[in-house]
């Protein structure tokens, strides 16, 4: 039996939106506020497969662009707030809306990852026999 067969598959919004292993469900993944643990605590994954890149950040900030921007217009037009205040009570409101979904974005990002098996694409698995070079591809 091996050690993937110990495990059932989880579902991504289950474990990595929780920060927890995509596995077993139980471990860590995070080390700190956004940085990916060596290996789960628990079943022992090592987590060198996980690689969110600018997922989260993008995501993040695509969800918050609407409230902020919907709050920025609200006090700009009912307030007629000026510029400056409208810049002081916007940003902070801007940081916070980015930075609190980025742990479950990237915890779901990396968790998708396992569960459908995603792996970096390699041109070196083309067979080179398949291909007629004798055909015109103009």
């Amino acid at each position: 039996m091996s050690i993937d067969d110990q495990y059932p598959p989880l579902k991504p919004e289950h474990s990595g939106m929780l920060g927890k292993c995509p596995r077993c469900g139980s471990g860590k993944l995070f080390s700190g506020f956004l940085g990916i643990a060596d290996k789960c605590n628990v079943c022992d994954l090592d987590y060198g497969f996980a690689d969110a890149g600018d997922g989260p950040a993008f995501f993040a900030i695509c969800i918050a662009v609407v409230p902020v921007a919907g709050f920025s217009v609200w006090l700009e037009v009912s307030a007629g707030a000026p510029y400056w205040l409208n810049a002081l009570l916007t940003a902070p409101f801007l940081i916070l809306a980015c930075l609190l979904p980025m742990r479950p974005l990237k915890g779901y990002l990396i968790a998708s990852q396992y569960y459908f098996k995603a792996r970096e694409g390699r041109l070196d698995e083309l067979k080179n026999d398949t291909v007629d070079p004798e055909v015109n591809r103009d």
